[in-house]
């Protein structure tokens, strides 16, 4: 950008919208759903098709921890493979947004919390675009990712996604990608492919999420330490937690919410998913 004037003209060229974007919370699960043709790709996929078409979208994704808080802010993001074990086949995907440097600055200065880093060099994780590949295939709108800063609390997450809302009326969809409950050491892998099979503490903590996101207890879900012993088991690790909160604190009191996906998988997993607005 040659100067601050033409920045500010390229940040402007979103124009406000009457009607704000939803928010999204999708529990993104295997990342073999990058490719599989299954339920809840398919939902995917028709959610997509139900929403407005977004200017850009801004993916918060469980596996871009980080310390201190970035946002992409290249033009062409690369397709990252962090994963193992997994297919050729799932290696070989590329997804290829397009970045937007301009709407990157935008959500650095948005942000006043904290300071927010331009980053050049992550790219797209398998959190963002194992999903946003499925919603649009043709990788023709520009897609963002902003880091999780591993070292905060839940509340320091929640309340920095409020500083985010004014991009829901300039049409950018933000969606948040992790699992609710996500306990890798206690998959059962000889139930793996047995639909909607749920531990009982996993169907414990799914519920009582459920309630509270219906009810709007955001305290509850931040505190979520204290939602009894199954949290233990259910967020052993917060990283496929915090996405959650990101979704629930661009939340107004008056809009409503829609579960979807909600269903377990291997006993320790859960795939349900949140529509916001």
């Amino acid at each position: 950008m040659s100067s601050l004037k033409s920045f500010a003209q390229m940040t402007n060229d979103l124009p406000v919208q009457d009607k704000k974007m939803p928010v999204l919370f999708m529990g993104h699960g295997s990342p073999m759903n990058g490719i599989e043709d299954n339920e809840f790709t398919r939902k995917w996929e028709s959610i997509a098709k139900e929403i407005t078409q977004p200017t850009a979208v801004l993916c918060i994704s469980a596996h871009w921890l980080t310390r201190g808080t970035h946002v992409t802010a290249m033009n062409h993001p690369k397709t990252i493979h962090d994963f193992g074990g997994f297919p050729q086949e799932l290696f070989q995907v590329q997804y290829p947004a397009p970045g937007d440097p301009a709407l990157a600055a935008e959500t650095s200065k948005l942000i006043q919390s904290t300071n927010v880093g331009l980053d050049h060099d992550w790219g797209l994780d398998h959190g963002c675009w194992s999903v946003v590949k499925r919603m649009y295939p043709e990788a023709n709108i520009p897609v963002l990712q902003l880091s999780i800063d591993y070292h905060q609390p839940p509340a320091y997450h929640y309340q920095l996604a409020q500083e985010l809302s004014t991009l829901r009326k300039k049409g950018v969809l933000i969606l948040g990608s992790g699992n609710m409950v996500h306990n890798l050491r206690m998959v059962d892998w000889q139930h793996f492919d047995v639909p909607n099979y749920g531990f009982d503490w996993a169907q414990e903590m799914n519920e009582k999420f459920k309630t509270n996101i219906y009810s709007k207890e955001h305290s509850k879900l931040i505190n979520y330490t204290d939602l009894g012993p199954a949290a233990k088991l259910a967020i052993p690790t917060p990283d496929h937690y915090y996405p959650l909160l990101y979704a629930l604190g661009l939340q107004d009191q008056r809009e409503e919410v829609e579960i979807f996906n909600d269903q377990y998988v291997a006993g320790s997993l859960t795939m349900t998913s949140v529509k916001i607005g």
